[in-house]
């Protein structure tokens, strides 16, 4: 390939990110007027993409909105304490750099070959809290990309019972901050290509030694097989996260089953019990010969 073409494609890409990234934030009203916005900057690749494309969008929206960066330091052996400082300076960045020894806590609670992950979000997330509030920010930026959401949703189905993923936008367990992922719409691969183009100095993130979480791995490998095998369908099934049908689902919480009633005039959701579903293919599974087309649904 030449430098012509790469230079094309990394534009190209880029500027499909940027859009994906502002389709996002104006269908879910991310980021408003005079906002001031935390982005949580670990080092990874997709919190370096994240803080780049809203640098980006930040030039030219017509929403005036300052940015700041925070990286938690949570004392990991080893951990390149001055990568970050010296990036964010670099780029001209307001950032605070939080020192807090959750590792320790981490190592102490859980027994030795256990995955830590799951207290250590929960510890990272409260000290991010605190220092979303100590500096006003009025959102909290985060990295997840839509494969992320997708495998939360497939990890809350196959081992919790609950269809159940992350949002784009939440607000906190207190009430107090509105968390945003502008990268729901990403996909994790076009991220990784960006981080390798921009030459990111990333930071690895099993610095703790920490077991990996085999069931979430389990799962992203299960999703990265359909998408080599049937392009397209991870996209469909991130559609149908934005495409809920409370009255055919099974939830006696979200829809009132029990006191259904005849009724004189039609129904909006009613019941297709009798027809059978017709799904029509994308356009990447046109291109899949027959045989593969067959076994999808």
């Amino acid at each position: 390939m030449t430098q012509k073409q790469q230079r094309y494609n990394a534009n190209k890409l880029h500027k499909r990110l940027r859009r994906q990234v502002g389709t996002a934030i104006a269908d879910y009203n991310m980021i408003e007027e005079g906002d001031r916005v935390m982005v949580c900057l670990s080092g990874g690749k997709d919190s370096y993409a994240l803080l780049d494309i809203l640098m980006n969008l930040q030039a030219h929206a017509p929403v005036k909105f300052e940015l700041v960066a925070v990286n938690l330091d949570q004392k990991q052996p080893g951990f390149p304490e001055q990568v970050l400082p010296e990036y964010l300076t670099n780029i001209g960045l307001p950032f605070r750099i939080v020192e807090q020894d959750t590792y320790s806590v981490v190592k102490r609670v859980i027994e030795e070959g256990k995955t830590t992950c799951s207290l250590c979000s929960r510890l990272r997330r409260g000290v991010l809290y605190r220092v979303a509030g100590e500096l006003g920010a009025t959102k909290i930026a985060l990295g997840h990309h839509r494969d992320d959401i997708l495998e939360t949703l497939f990890l809350n189905m196959f081992y919790g019972g609950k269809l159940k993923a992350m949002p784009p936008k939440l607000v906190s367990d207190d009430g107090q901050h509105i968390v945003i992922r502008p990268l729901a719409y990403c996909k994790e691969k076009d991220l990784a290509a960006y981080a390798a183009i921009a030459d990111f100095p990333i930071i690895p993130c099993n610095l703790c030694g920490a077991q990996k979480n085999l069931q979430r791995q389990a799962v992203k490998e299960m999703m990265q097989q359909w998408d080599k095998q049937f392009p397209g369908r991870l996209e469909t099934m991130f559609r149908s996260l934005q495409n809920i049908k409370p009255s055919h689902l099974a939830d006696t919480l979200h829809y009132d089953f029990y006191n259904l009633k005849t009724q004189s005039e039609p129904v909006v959701d009613g019941d297709t019990a009798f027809d059978e579903e017709i799904f029509e293919p994308t356009i990447e599974e046109l291109a899949i010969p027959a045989t593969k087309i067959s076994t999808i649904n």
